[in-house]
């Protein structure tokens, strides 16, 4: 009897020891079955991370990791995207500009995608203030007519204005690949150039002139070519429309004009040979540039620009 309780506690042994190799190779097998594959995740702040998985899409290997996306950033490849054994992934602020650049292969040589990446410069940008000239132009006035036989006379040269012009300029390799305007402000306006066509005048007409007793009556051109533009009383010249000039007068037409603070409010001024006299200010009214006060807007529109000698009254 304890013979056969014996071989019989035996063969339960066997039998339970061989359930077990059974198992453990079963576990064995299915380990050996599973592919793991080192990747390496490059953190915004630079730092990396090499992991071995048996994830291949992006997304799954990140939450593997306990690695959550901020709402503006992103990843390279992209999140539902499959990765090898060696790849990388990349965690970048959204704004960053990937370039897709394709494989090449040429004569037998076959360049790598991450080859081509490796020495690919980013795109930067700078802002840049710059000081640019502003070409005058050259107004003509004709005194001569339609005669053919003239002579050109210089009443005032001309000068190129400043402007300050801010830039938003992109660079690559320290080479400018794009440039876009963000502001320009005026520093100094430029300075027409003012050229008279005059007839020119013969030797008999010259003598018939000195003979004759009659006066001329040319216009007085001594002095300084301005800038001559016309306003009247009205809010769209003014901002206002009670008439009341800077120096507290009344503005009146052939009389009043508006002038730069070097001339004092009283002084008198001669233009094309007309005297007038300073008693108002204005914003746009800087350097070379007089306005003349009219009676109405329509006047003033009428007068438009001209350019007129002047000089002060003593």
């Amino acid at each position: 009897m304890k013979r056969e309780e014996k071989a019989s506690f035996s063969i339960i042994k066997i039998i339970c020891v061989s359930i077990i190799l059974i198992l453990l190779s079963g576990i064995t097998v299915l380990a050996t079955n599973v592919d793991l594959n080192d990747v390496t995740i490059v953190l915004q702040n630079g730092y990396e991370l090499t992991t071995l998985t048996s994830k291949t899409k992006v997304s799954d290997i990140l939450a593997e990791n306990n690695i959550v996306l901020e709402e503006n950033q992103k990843t390279i490849p992209g999140l539902d995207e499959e990765v090898e054994a060696g790849q990388e992934i990349k965690i970048t602020d959204k704004s960053y500009n990937e370039v897709q650049i394709a494989k090449v292969s040429e004569e037998g040589v076959q360049t790598t995608l991450n080859d081509l990446l490796a020495n690919y410069a980013p795109i930067t940008e700078k802002i840049v203030t710059e000081q640019v000239s502003i070409p005058f132009e050259t107004v003509t006035k004709n005194t001569a007519g339609t005669s053919t036989n003239t002579t050109n006379k210089v009443l005032q040269e001309g000068k190129e204005g400043i402007k300050e012009v801010t830039y938003k300029i992109k660079y690559q390799n320290d080479v400018e690949i794009e440039r876009t305007v963000l502001s320009e402000t005026v520093i100094q306006e430029p300075v027409n150039k003012i050229v008279q066509v005059n007839k020119k005048v013969t030797s008999r007409s010259s003598t018939a002139s000195r003979t004759s007793g009659t006066p001329s009556t040319t216009p007085q051109t001594d002095g300084q070519i301005f800038k001559i533009t016309a306003y009247c009383s009205c809010v769209k010249c003014c901002g206002k429309s009670n008439g009341i000039t800077a120096a507290g007068t009344k503005a009146t037409a052939g009389r009043t004009v508006a002038a730069s603070s070097k001339y004092p409010i009283g002084t008198k001024l001669n233009i094309n040979g007309h005297i007038y006299t300073v008693e108002d200010r204005g914003g746009a009214i800087k350097g070379n540039k007089i306005d003349i006060f009219v009676n109405s807007h329509s006047e003033a529109l009428a007068w438009g620009v001209k350019y007129l000698p002047v000089s002060v009254v003593n």
